[in-house]
């Protein structure tokens, strides 16, 4: 071979070798800046752009399941010599073994990145499958169509590479087509829809598709799953503004109509009934809140009355916690009574105030040391699951339909959080022992899905180390139980006093203490 060949051979080379090592900076502008780091519930990191203009960018953080935590803002941190410009974020998540991060290009909306944290490890690694191929964990996103319709192929397509699909709308509703979901009712797999307004969270498995076609007389071939995330009319805006006025307090975010239909041939529908499943809304919030003061409610808009709805806060958005439908929002209390100030439970009756789950005696005062009803323990049971009050007669002898506290005892025994005494009645105005409380609470806690299994053996651990552990009449199980849960403690170290006369205060302390090993509150 001449000599000018080679030369020119090797000058080919060497450019390919040069172009080679610069095709990945050309083809890919952002990424992960190094390994975040995950320590105490909340990730913290670095990304970076290679072309900046002036729109920043965000960080998804999603969970192991594929569930959406949170979304954190950047802030910018430098720039390099190279022209990349460098931003910092943090993330509050709550405490998993790992989570998942994504990372959108400003400049390339078809472009993201991806890293896997684990908790109090500084290895950051990369995404894995879980940016796709044939990847069957992490999640993935499509779009319905502006009419709110979601292409069947597209939507099995992306549940057969995902455990969670997240569809993104542009108007008010999804159509879900009911035999793309037929497959994947066991599945564990979760559907996302969301918009601007906010985010419904359903797993497959709680839509019986089959029964939902069933009742509308019609194959799942033509049945769709009507999501909807609409705002509610500016007249029930207003109305809840107004309710929340007059409790002393403010909206903070919503109202936002979440509602769940199936829809059959000639737009007949039924309503989906999510029985005891508890399924996430997540609405935006505009500034972060304190947890303690703000709640997710619901508006009664006949009565116009706000109720608590299970809900946990991250720094960006509410995750409301129900089994049916309603026009959801955020409000913030302020709420104090002039005689538990100092006392032991200060603290978690405020809370519980807050929250719309106990009232005052009067608007000053709570009486934290005084009895309470069975019937109005009850009540608060119901009211912390955030249950619908159930109209028609009761099924105790004792309890009539005219009664304050009927339709609450009717939801309670729908839920099996009580059950009557051998006469069939109910006694609701009979005072409440520890006993009987523990094992409402208990029930709720069943009800909830975050009841703890206890052994027979661990049962009598946990019981014998309290002197009085005799005097338990029935509820031996549901006080151990409550005991491993963290809901009941001694009223000493070694005494219980299962048939003490349960007070006000102690009702509130175990409440809390439900809502927050239910994860209902944060």
């Amino acid at each position: 071979m001449k000599p000018a060949v080679l030369q020119k051979t090797a000058q080919v080379t060497v450019l390919m070798l040069i172009i080679s090592v610069l095709l990945p900076v050309l083809a890919f502008g952002a990424g992960f800046s190094g390994s975040s780091t995950y320590k105490k519930g909340t990730v913290t990191g670095q990304v970076y752009l290679d072309v900046y203009n002036s729109v920043y960018p965000s960080v998804y953080a999603y969970s192991p399941e594929g569930s959406l935590l949170d979304v954190a803002d950047v802030t910018y941190s430098s720039k390099d010599v190279n022209g990349a410009v460098y931003f910092k974020f943090t993330s509050d998540v709550g405490t998993y073994n790992y989570v998942k991060l994504k990372f959108n290009d400003p400049n390339n909306v078809n472009s993201s990145v991806y890293q896997t944290v684990y908790r109090d490890k500084n290895t950051g690694g990369g995404g894995g499958g879980w940016a796709g191929g044939g990847s069957t964990s992490g999640a993935g996103e499509i779009s319905a169509n502006s009419d709110g319709s979601v292409n069947a192929d597209q939507l099995i397509s992306s549940l057969n590479q995902y455990n969670t699909v997240t569809i993104n709308i542009t108007g008010d509703f999804a159509l879900i087509p009911a035999k793309a979901l037929v497959g994947f009712t066991s599945s564990g797999k979760v559907i996302i829809v969301k918009s601007t307004n906010g985010s419904y969270v359903l797993p497959i498995s709680v839509l019986n598709v089959k029964d939902l076609a069933s009742q509308l007389s019609a194959t799942t071939d033509d049945v769709n799953v009507k999501v909807t995330i609409a705002k509610a009319s500016q007249a029930i805006a207003d109305n809840v503004a107004s309710s929340a006025k007059a409790l002393g307090g403010e909206v903070v975010a919503g109202a936002v109509d979440f509602n769940l239909t199936a829809v059959g041939k000639n737009n007949a529908s039924v309503a989906v009934n999510l029985g005891s499943n508890y399924v996430s809304r997540y609405l935006p919030l505009p500034a972060s809140v304190d947890a303690d003061s703000a709640t997710g409610v619901l508006i009664d808009t006949t009565t116009n009355k706000l109720s608590f709805v299970p809900t946990v806060f991250s720094s960006t958005y509410a995750d409301l916690k129900r089994n049916g439908n309603s026009v959801y929002a955020v409000i913030k209390l302020d709420k104090s009574f002039g005689d538990v100030s100092g006392h032991w439970a200060q603290n978690n009756i405020e809370l519980l105030a807050n929250k719309l789950v106990v009232d005052g005696v009067t608007d000053t005062t709570f009486e934290p040391e005084r009895s309470i009803t069975r019937a109005e323990f009850a009540a608060l049971v119901v009211r912390s699951l955030g249950l619908t009050p159930m109209t028609g007669s009761s099924s105790f002898s004792d309890v009539e339909s005219s009664d304050w506290f009927s339709s609450t005892v009717n939801s309670a025994v729908y839920a099996k959080i009580i059950d009557g005494y051998e006469d069939g009645t109910f006694r609701p105005n009979a005072t409440i022992n520890r006993e009987e409380l523990a094992a409402m609470v208990v029930r709720a806690l069943d009800y909830a899905g975050a009841k703890p299994e206890v052994t027979a053996s661990e049962q009598s651990s946990l019981l014998a180390k309290f002197s009085d552990s005799d005097e338990i009449v029935w509820a031996e199980e549901e006080v151990a139980t409550a005991i491993k849960s963290g809901i009941v403690d001694g009223l000493t170290d070694d005494t219980l006093g299962a048939r003490d006369t349960a007070t006000r205060a102690q009702a509130a302390t175990m409440l809390k203490r439900l809502l927050t090993t239910a994860k209902f509150i944060n």
